[in-house]
């Protein structure tokens, strides 16, 4: 069952990798200046602000050495005052103007980074083999380009500036504090020692917490999508009640992982308040004591002073906590991100390819072997040749590997031996593009893009006019249902083509693959979705299409294949015979005679 499939999960790594994070840095690079820049007005912005529980010690000093050792007239103290608030109400506005500006430079930092990288793992997605997406749920690959890089952008906008400026911010810290007392300072330390072993104990478990999340997410987004474009089969098989079952497991699993990743989140953030909290209480405790025991060196102002130095010590390293739990999940999505652009391209221009002469059409197969797996055979030894412009049908059972020869002839999977041969040239040895531009495939799941049905014909040659597009669509018969649609060829039509039927999507892809113009056509069951009148229709653009063209035509209706110059019946993986259909008729133990003759009583 496809819940089996799309419930996997995938293999999770042990290890916290910071070779993620440096991969991750390369794409930073483009941006350094703009982050050198942001990181330097934070850092001013942070060290003026150190400033402000001095501007404070001077205030209550001034107060209490007014009041009790009377040191200050009150004119004098107004004056000390209002210069330190002022002081303070400057420093204010100026961290207020340097972070807006740092707003502005990280978000742009961070969306670069994630446009060039949502670009990358998309155009590699483009270049990948069939191969990858036959053992990948759509959904799953989805989730990656979208959730996954988006989850990115807070890290890489305000994450890695703000962590840096803390960095600073706890140096400058440390120094104000060891600068007005270092009794006070080795207090505050105290709390290090429980926090680093509390990272120590919380940081794998969450680390792999968010890599189980990220898995059942996956899952889920995979389900969501599988669903939404099986949703006609689900509905006429009365499947509703069973896949929403599905979906509230894979749902509930999905909660309890992100519920089970976050309250590691969560142990950080009380831990250093807590830790706060003691410290603080613990100088209060002991400033006091030490005050009312005539220590010189201990003010009301020093006290205040370092108070607000001790909340401004863990305030970053509550940050710094928050980055880290930032940092564990962006490495599960990280993972995740980089393993996709990391997928091989198994099926790409070797070194020293040419580009492909303009085809003629004459093709060998020469000894070709094929598997999909390891040990798999599907190919067995297949050789045959076919001369420019001639018709080659294939035929045979379901798996018999009808579909795997045609696709090796676009090169959408590389052959295991053998050759592959065009005009003379084996396609392994010329670039991928030169050697596609010059063929035509029509599948038989025609997909259709959202757009307009002119955008649509027109997909294998943009450049074609509209008088090119309409010629295309006459030939395959398309031209007078486009018509009656509500705007013509202007006509929007949903992904998939939803509004259309089975048989129209496949007449507008006919019509893409005429407007193509490709040297080589194959049409793999490509008139399975025609009705019989619409067929015998099209039987005469077809023929125009097919001439000076040489075609591979798959098909299990045999009647639209009597025409073809030869046709092999395919078992197997090998080639079982080979002739006209008049040749192989006169076998009357023959398969595609057998065949035939089933498909005529059957009509009968």
């Amino acid at each position: 069952m496809a819940r089996n499939k799309i419930s996997e999960d995938e293999d999770l790594d042990e290890q916290f990798d910071m070779g993620q994070l440096k991969r991750l840095a390369s794409y930073v690079g483009p941006f350094k200046k703009q982050l050198t820049t942001a990181i330097v007005i934070m850092t001013v912005a942070s060290a003026l602000s150190m400033l402000q529980p001095i501007f404070m010690k001077n205030v209550m000093d001034t107060i209490t050495e007014t009041n009790f050792q009377h040191a200050y007239s009150q004119q004098e103290a107004i004056r000390r005052i209002l210069i330190n608030s002022a002081l303070m109400m400057a420093v204010s506005f100026i961290c207020a103007l340097i972070t807006r500006v740092k707003i502005r430079l990280t978000a742009n930092v961070g969306q670069g980074v994630i446009y060039n990288l949502r670009r990358e793992l998309f155009v590699h997605l483009q270049e990948l083999p069939f191969s990858y997406y036959d053992d990948k749920p759509h959904g799953k690959i989805q989730v990656r380009v979208v959730n996954y890089v988006n989850n990115l952008s807070d890290l890489l906008s305000n994450g890695i500036v703000n962590t840096i400026t803390d960095m600073f911010s706890l140096v400058f810290i440390l120094i104000f504090m060891l600068y007005l007392n270092v009794r006070f300072t080795l207090v505050c330390l105290c709390g290090l020692p429980i926090l680093t072993a509390i990272v120590m104990f919380v940081k794998a478990r969450q680390h792999k917490a968010w890599q189980i999340q990220s898995n059942k997410q996956s899952n889920l987004n995979a389900y969501i999508a599988e669903s939404v474009n099986g949703i006609r089969v689900t509905q006429s098989f009365v499947r509703e009640g069973k896949n929403t079952e599905v979906f509230n497991e894979l749902n509930r699993d999905a909660r309890n992982a992100w519920m089970n990743a976050v309250k590691y989140n969560f142990i950080l953030s009380p831990v250093i308040e807590n830790i706060t909290v003691i410290t603080t209480a613990i100088i209060y405790v002991l400033g006091i004591s030490w005050l009312m025991h005539g220590d010189t060196v201990i003010t009301v102002g020093l006290l205040t002073a370092f108070v607000g130095y001790v909340s401004r010590f863990w305030s970053p390293i509550t940050t710094l906590s928050n980055f880290y739990n930032s940092l564990l999940t962006a490495i599960s999505y990280l993972e995740r991100i980089f393993e996709s652009i990391d997928a091989p391209v198994n099926v790409h221009d070797k070194e020293g390819a040419v580009q492909m002469p303009p085809i003629k059409g004459d093709v060998e197969f020469k000894n070709v072997c094929f598997s999909y797996d390891d040990g798999v055979r599907i190919l067995n030894d297949v050789s045959f040749k076919v001369k420019a412009g001639e018709s080659y049908a294939i035929v045979g059972p379901t798996g018999a590997g009808k579909s795997t020869i045609v696709n090796l002839i676009s090169r959408f999977y590389n052959v295991d031996s053998g050759q592959i041969l065009i005009d003379g040239t084996d396609i392994s040895d010329v670039t991928i593009h030169s050697l596609r531009t010059q063929m035509g495939v029509m599948m038989q799941d025609s997909f259709i893009f959202s757009g307009t049905i002119m955008d649509n014909i027109r997909y294998g040659n943009d450049t074609a006019t509209e008088e090119d597009v309409i010629r295309a669509a006459k030939t395959v018969c398309a031209h007078d249902f486009i018509m009656t649609l509500e705007d013509g060829y202007q006509t929007q039509v949903n992904e998939r083509g939803s509004r259309l039927s089975a048989g129209q999507r496949q007449l507008i892809s006919f019509a893409r693959a005429v407007l193509a113009d490709p040297k080589i056509l194959i049409l793999d069951e490509a008139t399975s979705a025609i009705d019989t009148e619409t067929e015998i229709l099209l039987q005469k653009g077809l023929q125009e299409m097919l001439k000076g063209r040489t075609s591979f035509i798959i098909a299990h209706r045999l009647s639209t294949i009597k025409n073809a110059t030869c046709i092999m019946y395919v078992d197997h993986g090998r080639i079982i015979e080979k002739g006209s259909h008049e040749e192989l008729m006169q076998n009357h133990n023959g398969e595609y005679y057998k065949l035939y003759e089933s498909q005529y009583d059957f009509l009968k």
